[in-house]
């Protein structure tokens, strides 16, 4: 699935596990019926002020549980990568159990569970049979995550050193030196321009009192969201709910997180890499999760970059000069205006010339929009994947920990192919011209010659 088409998911999935896949028959069947009647989700609100979202699922004996924070790395502050170890260490150990002994409760009775942090927030999960001993096990072992983890000193200097070799591992990746330049490039100050792993030294001084002070902070009732899909009728889901969440103290929500502000110059930071190949990255602040242009400039984005070999940018980089085997572009709309970001990867003899191809396609399609044939391909081919996009339970309950989260509409996938449907060339140009900025873009390149010291610049972009 293209990064840039699956608009609903967090950003980013940083120390997070895989959970496995099962169908959602009838969620599927519903959306593409005549009606596009989206899963049903109905929401109410524990007793210490955590937002619930849930869709009975009956086919299958299972459920899926995620409850998600106001607590990603826009909350680290000074300490970069707070966020990302705080939830990496809570699986590490809760109550009188090790990290052994929680692998080993939800192994025997054949659950899961995950725990992530982004930018935007740290989501905590498990997936488990509705069965007994298995839907018990599963649920007490995620209520003592959540709400008596112990941080044991031990595991943390193992975690610390697996931080500190994930970064060092990182360094060596071009692709990774740039998004992370990028970043700090189109977000400047703003928390969001911090990369969630964090940095070395900032790694090496947390301690274990930051990690409890973190929890006890974000980690509350008030600052929850908990989605919840599976084989449950709504009082079988409510009582779930407050056994997993009911345990923490009500607490406050953070204060909002300051605005972006939009770049007032374009920018280019060149980091040589000892590498044959450039990656040319392309980057300015876009728009927040619930944005009125949504639609349009996601759609529009469809076109320019984020539908694969029939997109703009492929078209003029790969298939009429050969100078990429792929580019793209995407939206990654946050809690505030997220990334608009561009890249490809070339020989670095060619980067100059891709990155300006790049750029010139993007300000044509922000002057001229799409035509009426591209408009009309895009939509068909938006909407006629959404039904499979949500049909399991392990994307399902994503989407739900989504809408809870940012406060979306909760008729927001009924709506979503009809909203896509109304979307015309004029608002997309419109969106587009006002929104996107080609003339000030940040741009990282990285990559050239091994010999020589990886030295930024920064120059107009050409």
């Amino acid at each position: 699935m293209n990064t840039a088409d699956f608009e609903l998911l967090p950003p980013g999935r940083e120390r997070s596990a895989t959970l496995p896949r099962t169908g959602l028959t009838a969620v599927l069947l519903l959306l593409i019926s005549a009606v596009q009647a989206g899963p049903q989700i109905q929401t109410w609100q524990t007793g210490n002020g955590a937002r619930v979202l849930f869709v009975a699922a009956p086919e299958l004996p299972m459920v899926d549980v995620r409850v998600v924070f106001d607590a990603g790395s826009a909350r680290d502050g000074a300490q970069p990568g707070l966020a990302a170890f705080t939830a990496g260490m809570l699986t590490e150990g809760a109550r009188d159990w090790d990290a052994d002994t929680i692998a080993l409760r939800m192994e025997n009775v054949g659950a899961s569970l995950s725990a992530s942090a982004d930018r935007d927030l740290a989501a905590v999960g498990i997936r488990s049979l509705t069965q007994e001993p298995a839907l018990e096990t599963a649920v007490e072992t995620l209520a003592g995550l959540l709400t008596a983890p112990t941080f044991p000193p031990t595991d943390l200097e193992r975690e610390r050193e697996n931080a500190l070799i994930g970064l060092r591992q990182a360094q060596e990746q071009p692709a990774k030196v740039g998004q992370k330049a990028l970043f700090r490039q189109v977000f400047g100050s703003h928390p969001y321009a911090s990369d969630p792993a964090g940095t070395e030294d900032a790694i090496r001084a947390l301690t274990r009192a930051d990690l409890q002070a973190f929890h006890q902070r974000y980690f509350t009732g008030s600052n929850a969201v908990v989605a919840i899909v599976g084989a449950l009728d709504q009082p079988a889901a409510q009582a779930l709910a407050e056994r997993v969440v009911g345990g923490l103290p009500a607490g406050e929500r953070p204060a909002a997180l300051p605005p972006v502000a939009d770049l007032s110059d374009a920018a280019v930071e060149r980091i040589t890499f000892p590498s044959s190949q450039t990656h040319v990255l392309a980057g300015q602040p876009g728009m927040a999760r619930g944005d009125p242009d949504y639609f349009a400039l996601y759609l529009g984005n469809h076109i320019l970059g984020g539908s694969g070999l029939v997109s703009l940018l492929m078209e003029e980089v790969r298939e009429k000069r050969g100078l990429s085997y792929s580019t793209y572009s995407y939206f990654l709309p946050m809690a505030k205006p997220g990334p608009f970001l561009m890249g490809l990867q070339t020989k670095n003899a060619q980067a100059d010339q891709a990155r300006t191809v790049m750029i010139d396609t993007l300000k044509r399609f922000a002057t001229e929009g799409p035509t009426e044939e591209q408009l009309t391909a895009a939509k068909k081919n938006v909407t006629g994947g959404f039904p499979l996009r949500i049909a399991e339970n392990s994307d399902i309950i994503q989407y739900l920990a989504v809408i809870g989260f940012y406060g979306l509409p909760l008729d927001y996938l009924d709506r979503f192919t009809d909203r896509i449907q109304a979307v015309t060339a004029e608002q997309i140009r419109d969106a587009f011209a006002r929104r996107v900025h080609p003339d000030r873009l940040a741009i990282v390149t990285v990559g050239g010659d091994a010999d020589t010291a990886q030295v930024p610049a920064t120059g107009d972009p050409g």
